[in-house]
């Protein structure tokens, strides 16, 4: 081959040999990743702006402008029926999305996780209950959990936190469990039983390395269903009280207005879509990025 052609081969992937279509998959993942990271770290740029600036107090009152249209009497998105400015409240309740989306992703990582890496470690009695155990918790939804917690602890952030967080439990749980199945069934990990290394040894050193990057992206799916819960269970009541903005509770006091000023419903209702489809189309890219398989069809 000549210099040119080495040349090319070092910077063309199709003349160093990968497919078309992982090429392909790779950029459109990269696409993906890029712009769900984007307009995440917007919304993430949004709340974290909240804590020090808003253009007015978003729980605050203007009785002169009730209604208000956008771009009317200083308000960039207008007010609701209480003369509070729409746009304060949107970068507010996004610091209630981040919170329950953070906590409740970290509940449900923090137990499934450990979890289904001990059920796909230790096989037999222990990991039939520990998948048993999941398969049931999974029939009961973040909805009926809300319920419950409200009628036992009342409606609150915590609660739709920990409900959402409980019920998104079992989706970790699975899939650690099969990552687990997968990597336990390895030359390198019956290398390591042999060298002598305990089961936590082999789970902190191969284990959890190795199923790390489908754990990243399942995190990123689960934050887009947690937003999607909360702002759900908020709509219900059953989350953020009042009167402390929130994305879902806002579309709730905005039906009544549906047909008189529909803008009051496009608002939050655009952000819970944008916030969801931003964290869907992040690990839609990270699945393809991180997921070798994918890569190379």
């Amino acid at each position: 081959m000549t210099a040119d052609g080495m040349a090319a081969a070092q910077v063309d992937p199709l003349l160093a040999g990968e497919s078309v279509s992982g090429v392909r998959g790779r950029r459109s993942g990269n696409l993906a990743a890029r712009i769900g990271g984007g307009v995440a770290a917007l919304v993430v740029l949004t709340a974290l702006v909240s804590f020090v600036w808003t253009p007015y107090d978003p729980t605050g009152i203007d009785p002169e402008n009730l209604l208000a249209g956008p771009v009317t009497g200083g308000h960039l998105l207008g007010t609701d029926n209480f003369g509070s400015d729409i746009a304060s409240q949107l970068m507010a309740g996004a610091r209630v999305t981040l919170l329950v989306g953070i906590v409740a992703v970290a509940i449900a990582g923090l137990i499934g996780t450990p979890l289904g890496v001990l059920a796909g470690m230790r096989r037999g009695w222990v990991g039939a209950v520990v998948v048993r155990a999941g398969t049931i918790l999974f029939g009961f939804p973040a909805l009926l959990l809300a319920l419950l917690l409200a009628a036992a602890f009342g409606a609150s952030t915590g609660t739709a936190m920990v409900a959402i967080g409980v019920a998104t439990i079992p989706a970790f749980l699975r899939l650690s469990y099969a990552a687990t199945l997968q990597v336990m069934a390895s030359d390198y990990i019956t290398a390591a039983r042999t060298s002598g290394l305990s089961g936590l040894q082999i789970a902190r050193r191969h284990v959890l390395p190795n199923i790390s990057s489908v754990l990243l992206v399942q995190s990123s799916v689960a934050f887009a269903l947690a937003i999607l819960a909360e702002a759900g269970l908020s709509y219900l009541g059953l989350s953020t009280r009042p009167p402390t903005p929130s994305w879902g509770r806002m579309l709730h006091d905005a039906q009544g207005f549906l047909f008189t000023d529909p803008l009051l419903s496009v608002w939050p209702g655009l952000a819970i879509a944008a916030a969801v489809l931003a964290f869907n189309l992040l690990g839609d890219g990270l699945r393809d990025l991180l997921d070798p398989k994918l890569r190379d069809r």
